[in-house]
C-alpha cells in the first residue's frame, strides 16, 4: 500500500458535485493534484476555490463528456498544468427511471452519450498519455445497477453495465502498459442524483436498500486509488446478488419483484 499519495495528479469527470465533488475533495486532501470537469461551471468553479482554500491545489476545466474534443481538453489540461496523470475518475453520469418499453428515444441516446460514451471518450484521452509514461489508474465509478437490474432502471442499467464490459476488455489491453483499471459499484447514495433523474423521468425513486454518503463513496475510492483492485462493490454483501444473479436469475428475479411491490409501488 502507498504510504503517501502526495503530488499525483487525477482528472474527475462530474466533479461539480455527488461522488465526484466528494472524491476531489478527498484526494486533493490527500495531496492529490485535481483537476475537475463538469458541465455547471459555476458549481465546478465554487469545489476548485474550497479545495484552494483548504491548502489544496485544483483547477476547474469546463467539460461535456458527451463531447470527445472537450475531454481531450479537460486530459491535455492536466497534463500540460501538472506534466502528468496519474487517476482519471470517470465519474460523470445521469440517471432516468421509467419502463424499458416507454423510455423516450432521446432520453436513451442522452443517457448513452454521457454514462457509456463519456466513459469511453475519457478513457480513450487518458490512456494515451498514461502509455507514454508507463503508469496510471482509471476508475469507473459505475453502479450494482450494471451488475443485475431492477424495475424501472433498465436503460440507466444497460449503460453501468456496458461500463463494466469496457473495463473489463480495457484490462487486458493496457495491463502491460503499466495502467491499472477499476471499477467502483456503489449502491444508493445520497446524492441529488434521484432528484435530478427524477425530474425528467416518469417515475419518483428515492434511495432503497443500504445507503452511503458521497463521502463514504469518496473513502472507497481514495483506498482504491492505494491499492488498486479490479472491480470494488462499495457494499460488500451485494456480490452475492451478483453470484445469485449468475446462478439462479430466475429466483433473483423473484426476491426483487416482491422487494419492489413494497418499496416501488406502481411497477
Amino acid at each position: 500500500m502507498a504510504d503517501s499519495l502526495r503530488d499525483r495528479v487525477a482528472v474527475i469527470t462530474g466533479a461539480s458535485s455527488g461522488i465526484g465533488k466528494a472524491a476531489a475533495e478527498s484526494l486533493a486532501r490527500e495531496g492529490v493534484r485535481v483537476t475537475l470537469g463538469a458541465r455547471r461551471v459555476d458549481r465546478l468553479e465554487a469545489v476548485a476555490d474550497a479545495i484552494r482554500r483548504s491548502g489544496g491545489d485544483a483547477q476547474a476545466v469546463p467539460t461535456d463528456v458527451a463531447d470527445p474534443v472537450a475531454v481531450q481538453r479537460l486530459i491535455a489540461e492536466a497534463q500540460r498544468t501538472y506534466g502528468r496523470l496519474d487517476i482519471a475518475l470517470l465519474n460523470a453520469g445521469i440517471g432516468y427511471f421509467g419502463p424499458v418499453d416507454s423510455t423516450p428515444i432521446d432520453e436513451a441516446h442522452r443517457l448513452l452519450d454521457i454514462n457509456l460514451f463519456g466513459t469511453l471518450h475519457g478513457i480513450q484521452a487518458a490512456v494515451p498519455v498514461m502509455r507514454a509514461q508507463g503508469s496510471g489508474h482509471i476508475i469507473i465509478v459505475s453502479s450494482v445497477s450494471g451488475k443485475r437490474a431492477t424495475l424501472g432502471s433498465g436503460m440507466y442499467a444497460a449503460t453501468k453495465a456496458a461500463q463494466i464490459s469496457l473495463a473489463e476488455s480495457l484490462r487486458l489491453e493496457v495491463r502491460r502498459a503499466g495502467i491499472r483499471v477499476s471499477v467502483i459499484c456503489p449502491v444508493s447514495t445520497t446524492t441529488e442524483f434521484f432528484a435530478v433523474a427524477g425530474a425528467r423521468s416518469p417515475m419518483q425513486f428515492r434511495p432503497t436498500g443500504p445507503t452511503y454518503s458521497a463521502g463514504q463513496v469518496a473513502e472507497v475510492i481514495v483506498r482504491c486509488v492505494r491499492r488498486p483492485r479490479p472491480e470494488v462493490m462499495v457494499y460488500p454483501p451485494t456480490r452475492l446478488l451478483v453470484i445469485l444473479n449468475a446462478a439462479v436469475p430466475g429466483f433473483v428475479d423473484w426476491i426483487l419483484a416482491r422487494l419492489w411491490t413494497k418499496f416501488r409501488p406502481g411497477m
